[in-house]
């Protein structure tokens, strides 16, 4: 008896781990599909990041995606960091506040990313 309870709860925690895997898999095959969507936007205004300087001292690299919508009128209606470190995150979000899009029809949804490198 002792050893068929133990073989369940193995069984068990081995089926646990294949659904949280799966579980995993799907979620991450989502962002796949969300990151590969450009934004069809032209942008009339650009503005650069500023490197946080905390950032720079710890040697904190990497690209910070940030998923935005464009109204109509060529404005940022809605923000939101996907991927990033958290300290590049807030640089590329007030850099992302002050870009102009050129107008269109109607809004678009798009990733814009950010690379933050030591120069």
């Amino acid at each position: 008896m002792l050893e068929s309870g133990w073989y369940w709860r193995r069984l068990m925690k081995g089926k646990t781990l294949l659904m949280i895997a799966a579980a995993c898999a799907l979620l991450c095959s989502g962002c796949a599909a969300q990151a590969q969507s450009e934004l069809n936007r032209k942008v009339k205004a650009k503005v650069a990041p500023t490197y946080p300087d905390v950032a720079r001292q710890m040697d904190i690299t990497g690209t910070v995606r940030i998923q935005v919508v464009v109204a109509p009128n060529g404005e940022i209606e809605d923000s939101k960091a996907i991927g990033g470190h958290p300290l590049l995150v807030k640089a590329a979000m007030d850099a992302l506040k002050k870009w102009k899009f050129e107008p269109g029809p109607e809004s678009s949804t798009g990733i814009v990313e950010f690379k933050f490198e030591p120069h």
